[in-house]
């Protein structure tokens, strides 16, 4: 794949971006990101903005010309009038690949549509993919860099280094103070199983200036805890996936979860029943059943890294384009 180019169409969502470039760097090939900005009319239904530049502010089809890639990908609904768009200018050269569904219009258009299985959606196409998760940027190699960049700076943080990866409110869901409690003192329970350790948390956005607070004071020492927005030192959250003996990661965020599922660490899942939407449910049961993590109970069972597998999606997705532009 060395020899073919890629475009990644990337948007102002970092999550989906993240999610293209994951598959794009499991090709192999020459990366080109193309920065994606929108107009007022992206809103409105793929059906009305079919194969064409509605919703794309002039300053990104500057960018949007020969010579056209290989491969195309794009993660999210917006950007996929965009994809088929580049598809026909290129006289169908490029392949397109859409991560996430697009809607039923022009859905033949594309060469390789990826739908997680927690998305529900059932459609049967000879062009749709489906995936456990989603894609993601984690890879062995990644790890072995933030293990070596990180190692010395944990050096003094005991085993069990217990990861605590804490996400937050979503639009649907609030996460409360009593979350917050509720999810230190079960984290608490898998370090006395664990027979004793340290804590490395970090926190997001989304987690709220009180329950971040309360998961703090909670977690005894020894503990290295980065907060959000912290500027003093980098966010070590790669590090924390490296360097982790288990991981603990609240269940508000996919990207979260298929990422620390491609650790070597044991996975736990903070996910209460009602507190997270239907189709985070989904992904976590998936991904208890497939053994790729467990649910973090009251007291919880302290699980062997030879137990949990590892999950990563781009991979796959990666191999099956490859098969497509042999």
């Amino acid at each position: 794949m060395t020899n073919k180019t890629v475009w990644v169409l990337a948007d102002n969502r970092a999550g989906n971006t993240a999610q293209a470039l994951g598959v794009a760097e499991a090709l192999g090939a020459t990366i080109e990101t193309k920065k994606v900005n929108y107009t007022k009319a992206v809103v409105l239904p793929n059906i009305l903005r079919g194969a064409s530049t509605l919703g794309i502010t002039e300053q990104t089809l500057q960018e949007i010309k020969e010579p056209f890639p290989d491969v195309a990908i794009a993660a999210g609904r917006r950007a996929a009038p965009l994809l088929r768009y580049i598809k026909k200018q290129s006289g169908g050269k490029t392949k397109i690949v859409q991560i996430m569904f697009p809607g039923y219009f022009g859905l033949s258009d594309f060469d390789l549509v990826v739908l997680p299985n927690h998305d529900g959606c059932r459609l049967v196409r000879p062009n749709i993919m489906r995936i456990t998760g989603a894609p993601h940027r984690i890879t062995t190699q990644r790890l072995a860099a933030e293990k070596e960049k990180w190692e010395k700076v944990f050096e003094g943080m005991p085993s069990a280094r217990i990861a605590v990866i804490v996400g937050g409110a979503t639009k649907d869901k609030p996460f409360t103070a009593e979350m917050a409690k509720d999810l230190a003192q079960r984290c608490i329970a898998l370090q006395r199983n664990a027979g004793g350790g340290s804590f490395l948390v970090t926190t997001s956005r989304r987690t709220g200036e009180q329950q971040e607070k309360i998961i703090r004071e909670a977690l005894p020492e020894p503990k290295f805890f980065y907060g959000w927005g912290n500027k003093e030192i980098e966010n070590p959250y790669f590090g924390f996936l490296a360097l982790a003996d288990y991981i603990v990661v609240t269940g508000d965020s996919v990207s979260m979860c298929s990422e620390a599922c491609a650790a070597e660490a044991p996975v736990y899942i903070y996910a209460p029943q009602g507190t997270v939407g239907k189709k985070h449910a989904l992904l976590h049961q998936e991904l208890y059943q497939k053994g790729y993590a467990c649910s973090l109970d009251e007291n919880p069972v302290v699980m062997q890294k030879t137990e949990h597998k590892k999950l990563n999606p781009a991979w796959d997705i990666a191999e099956k384009i490859k098969e497509m532009i042999k």
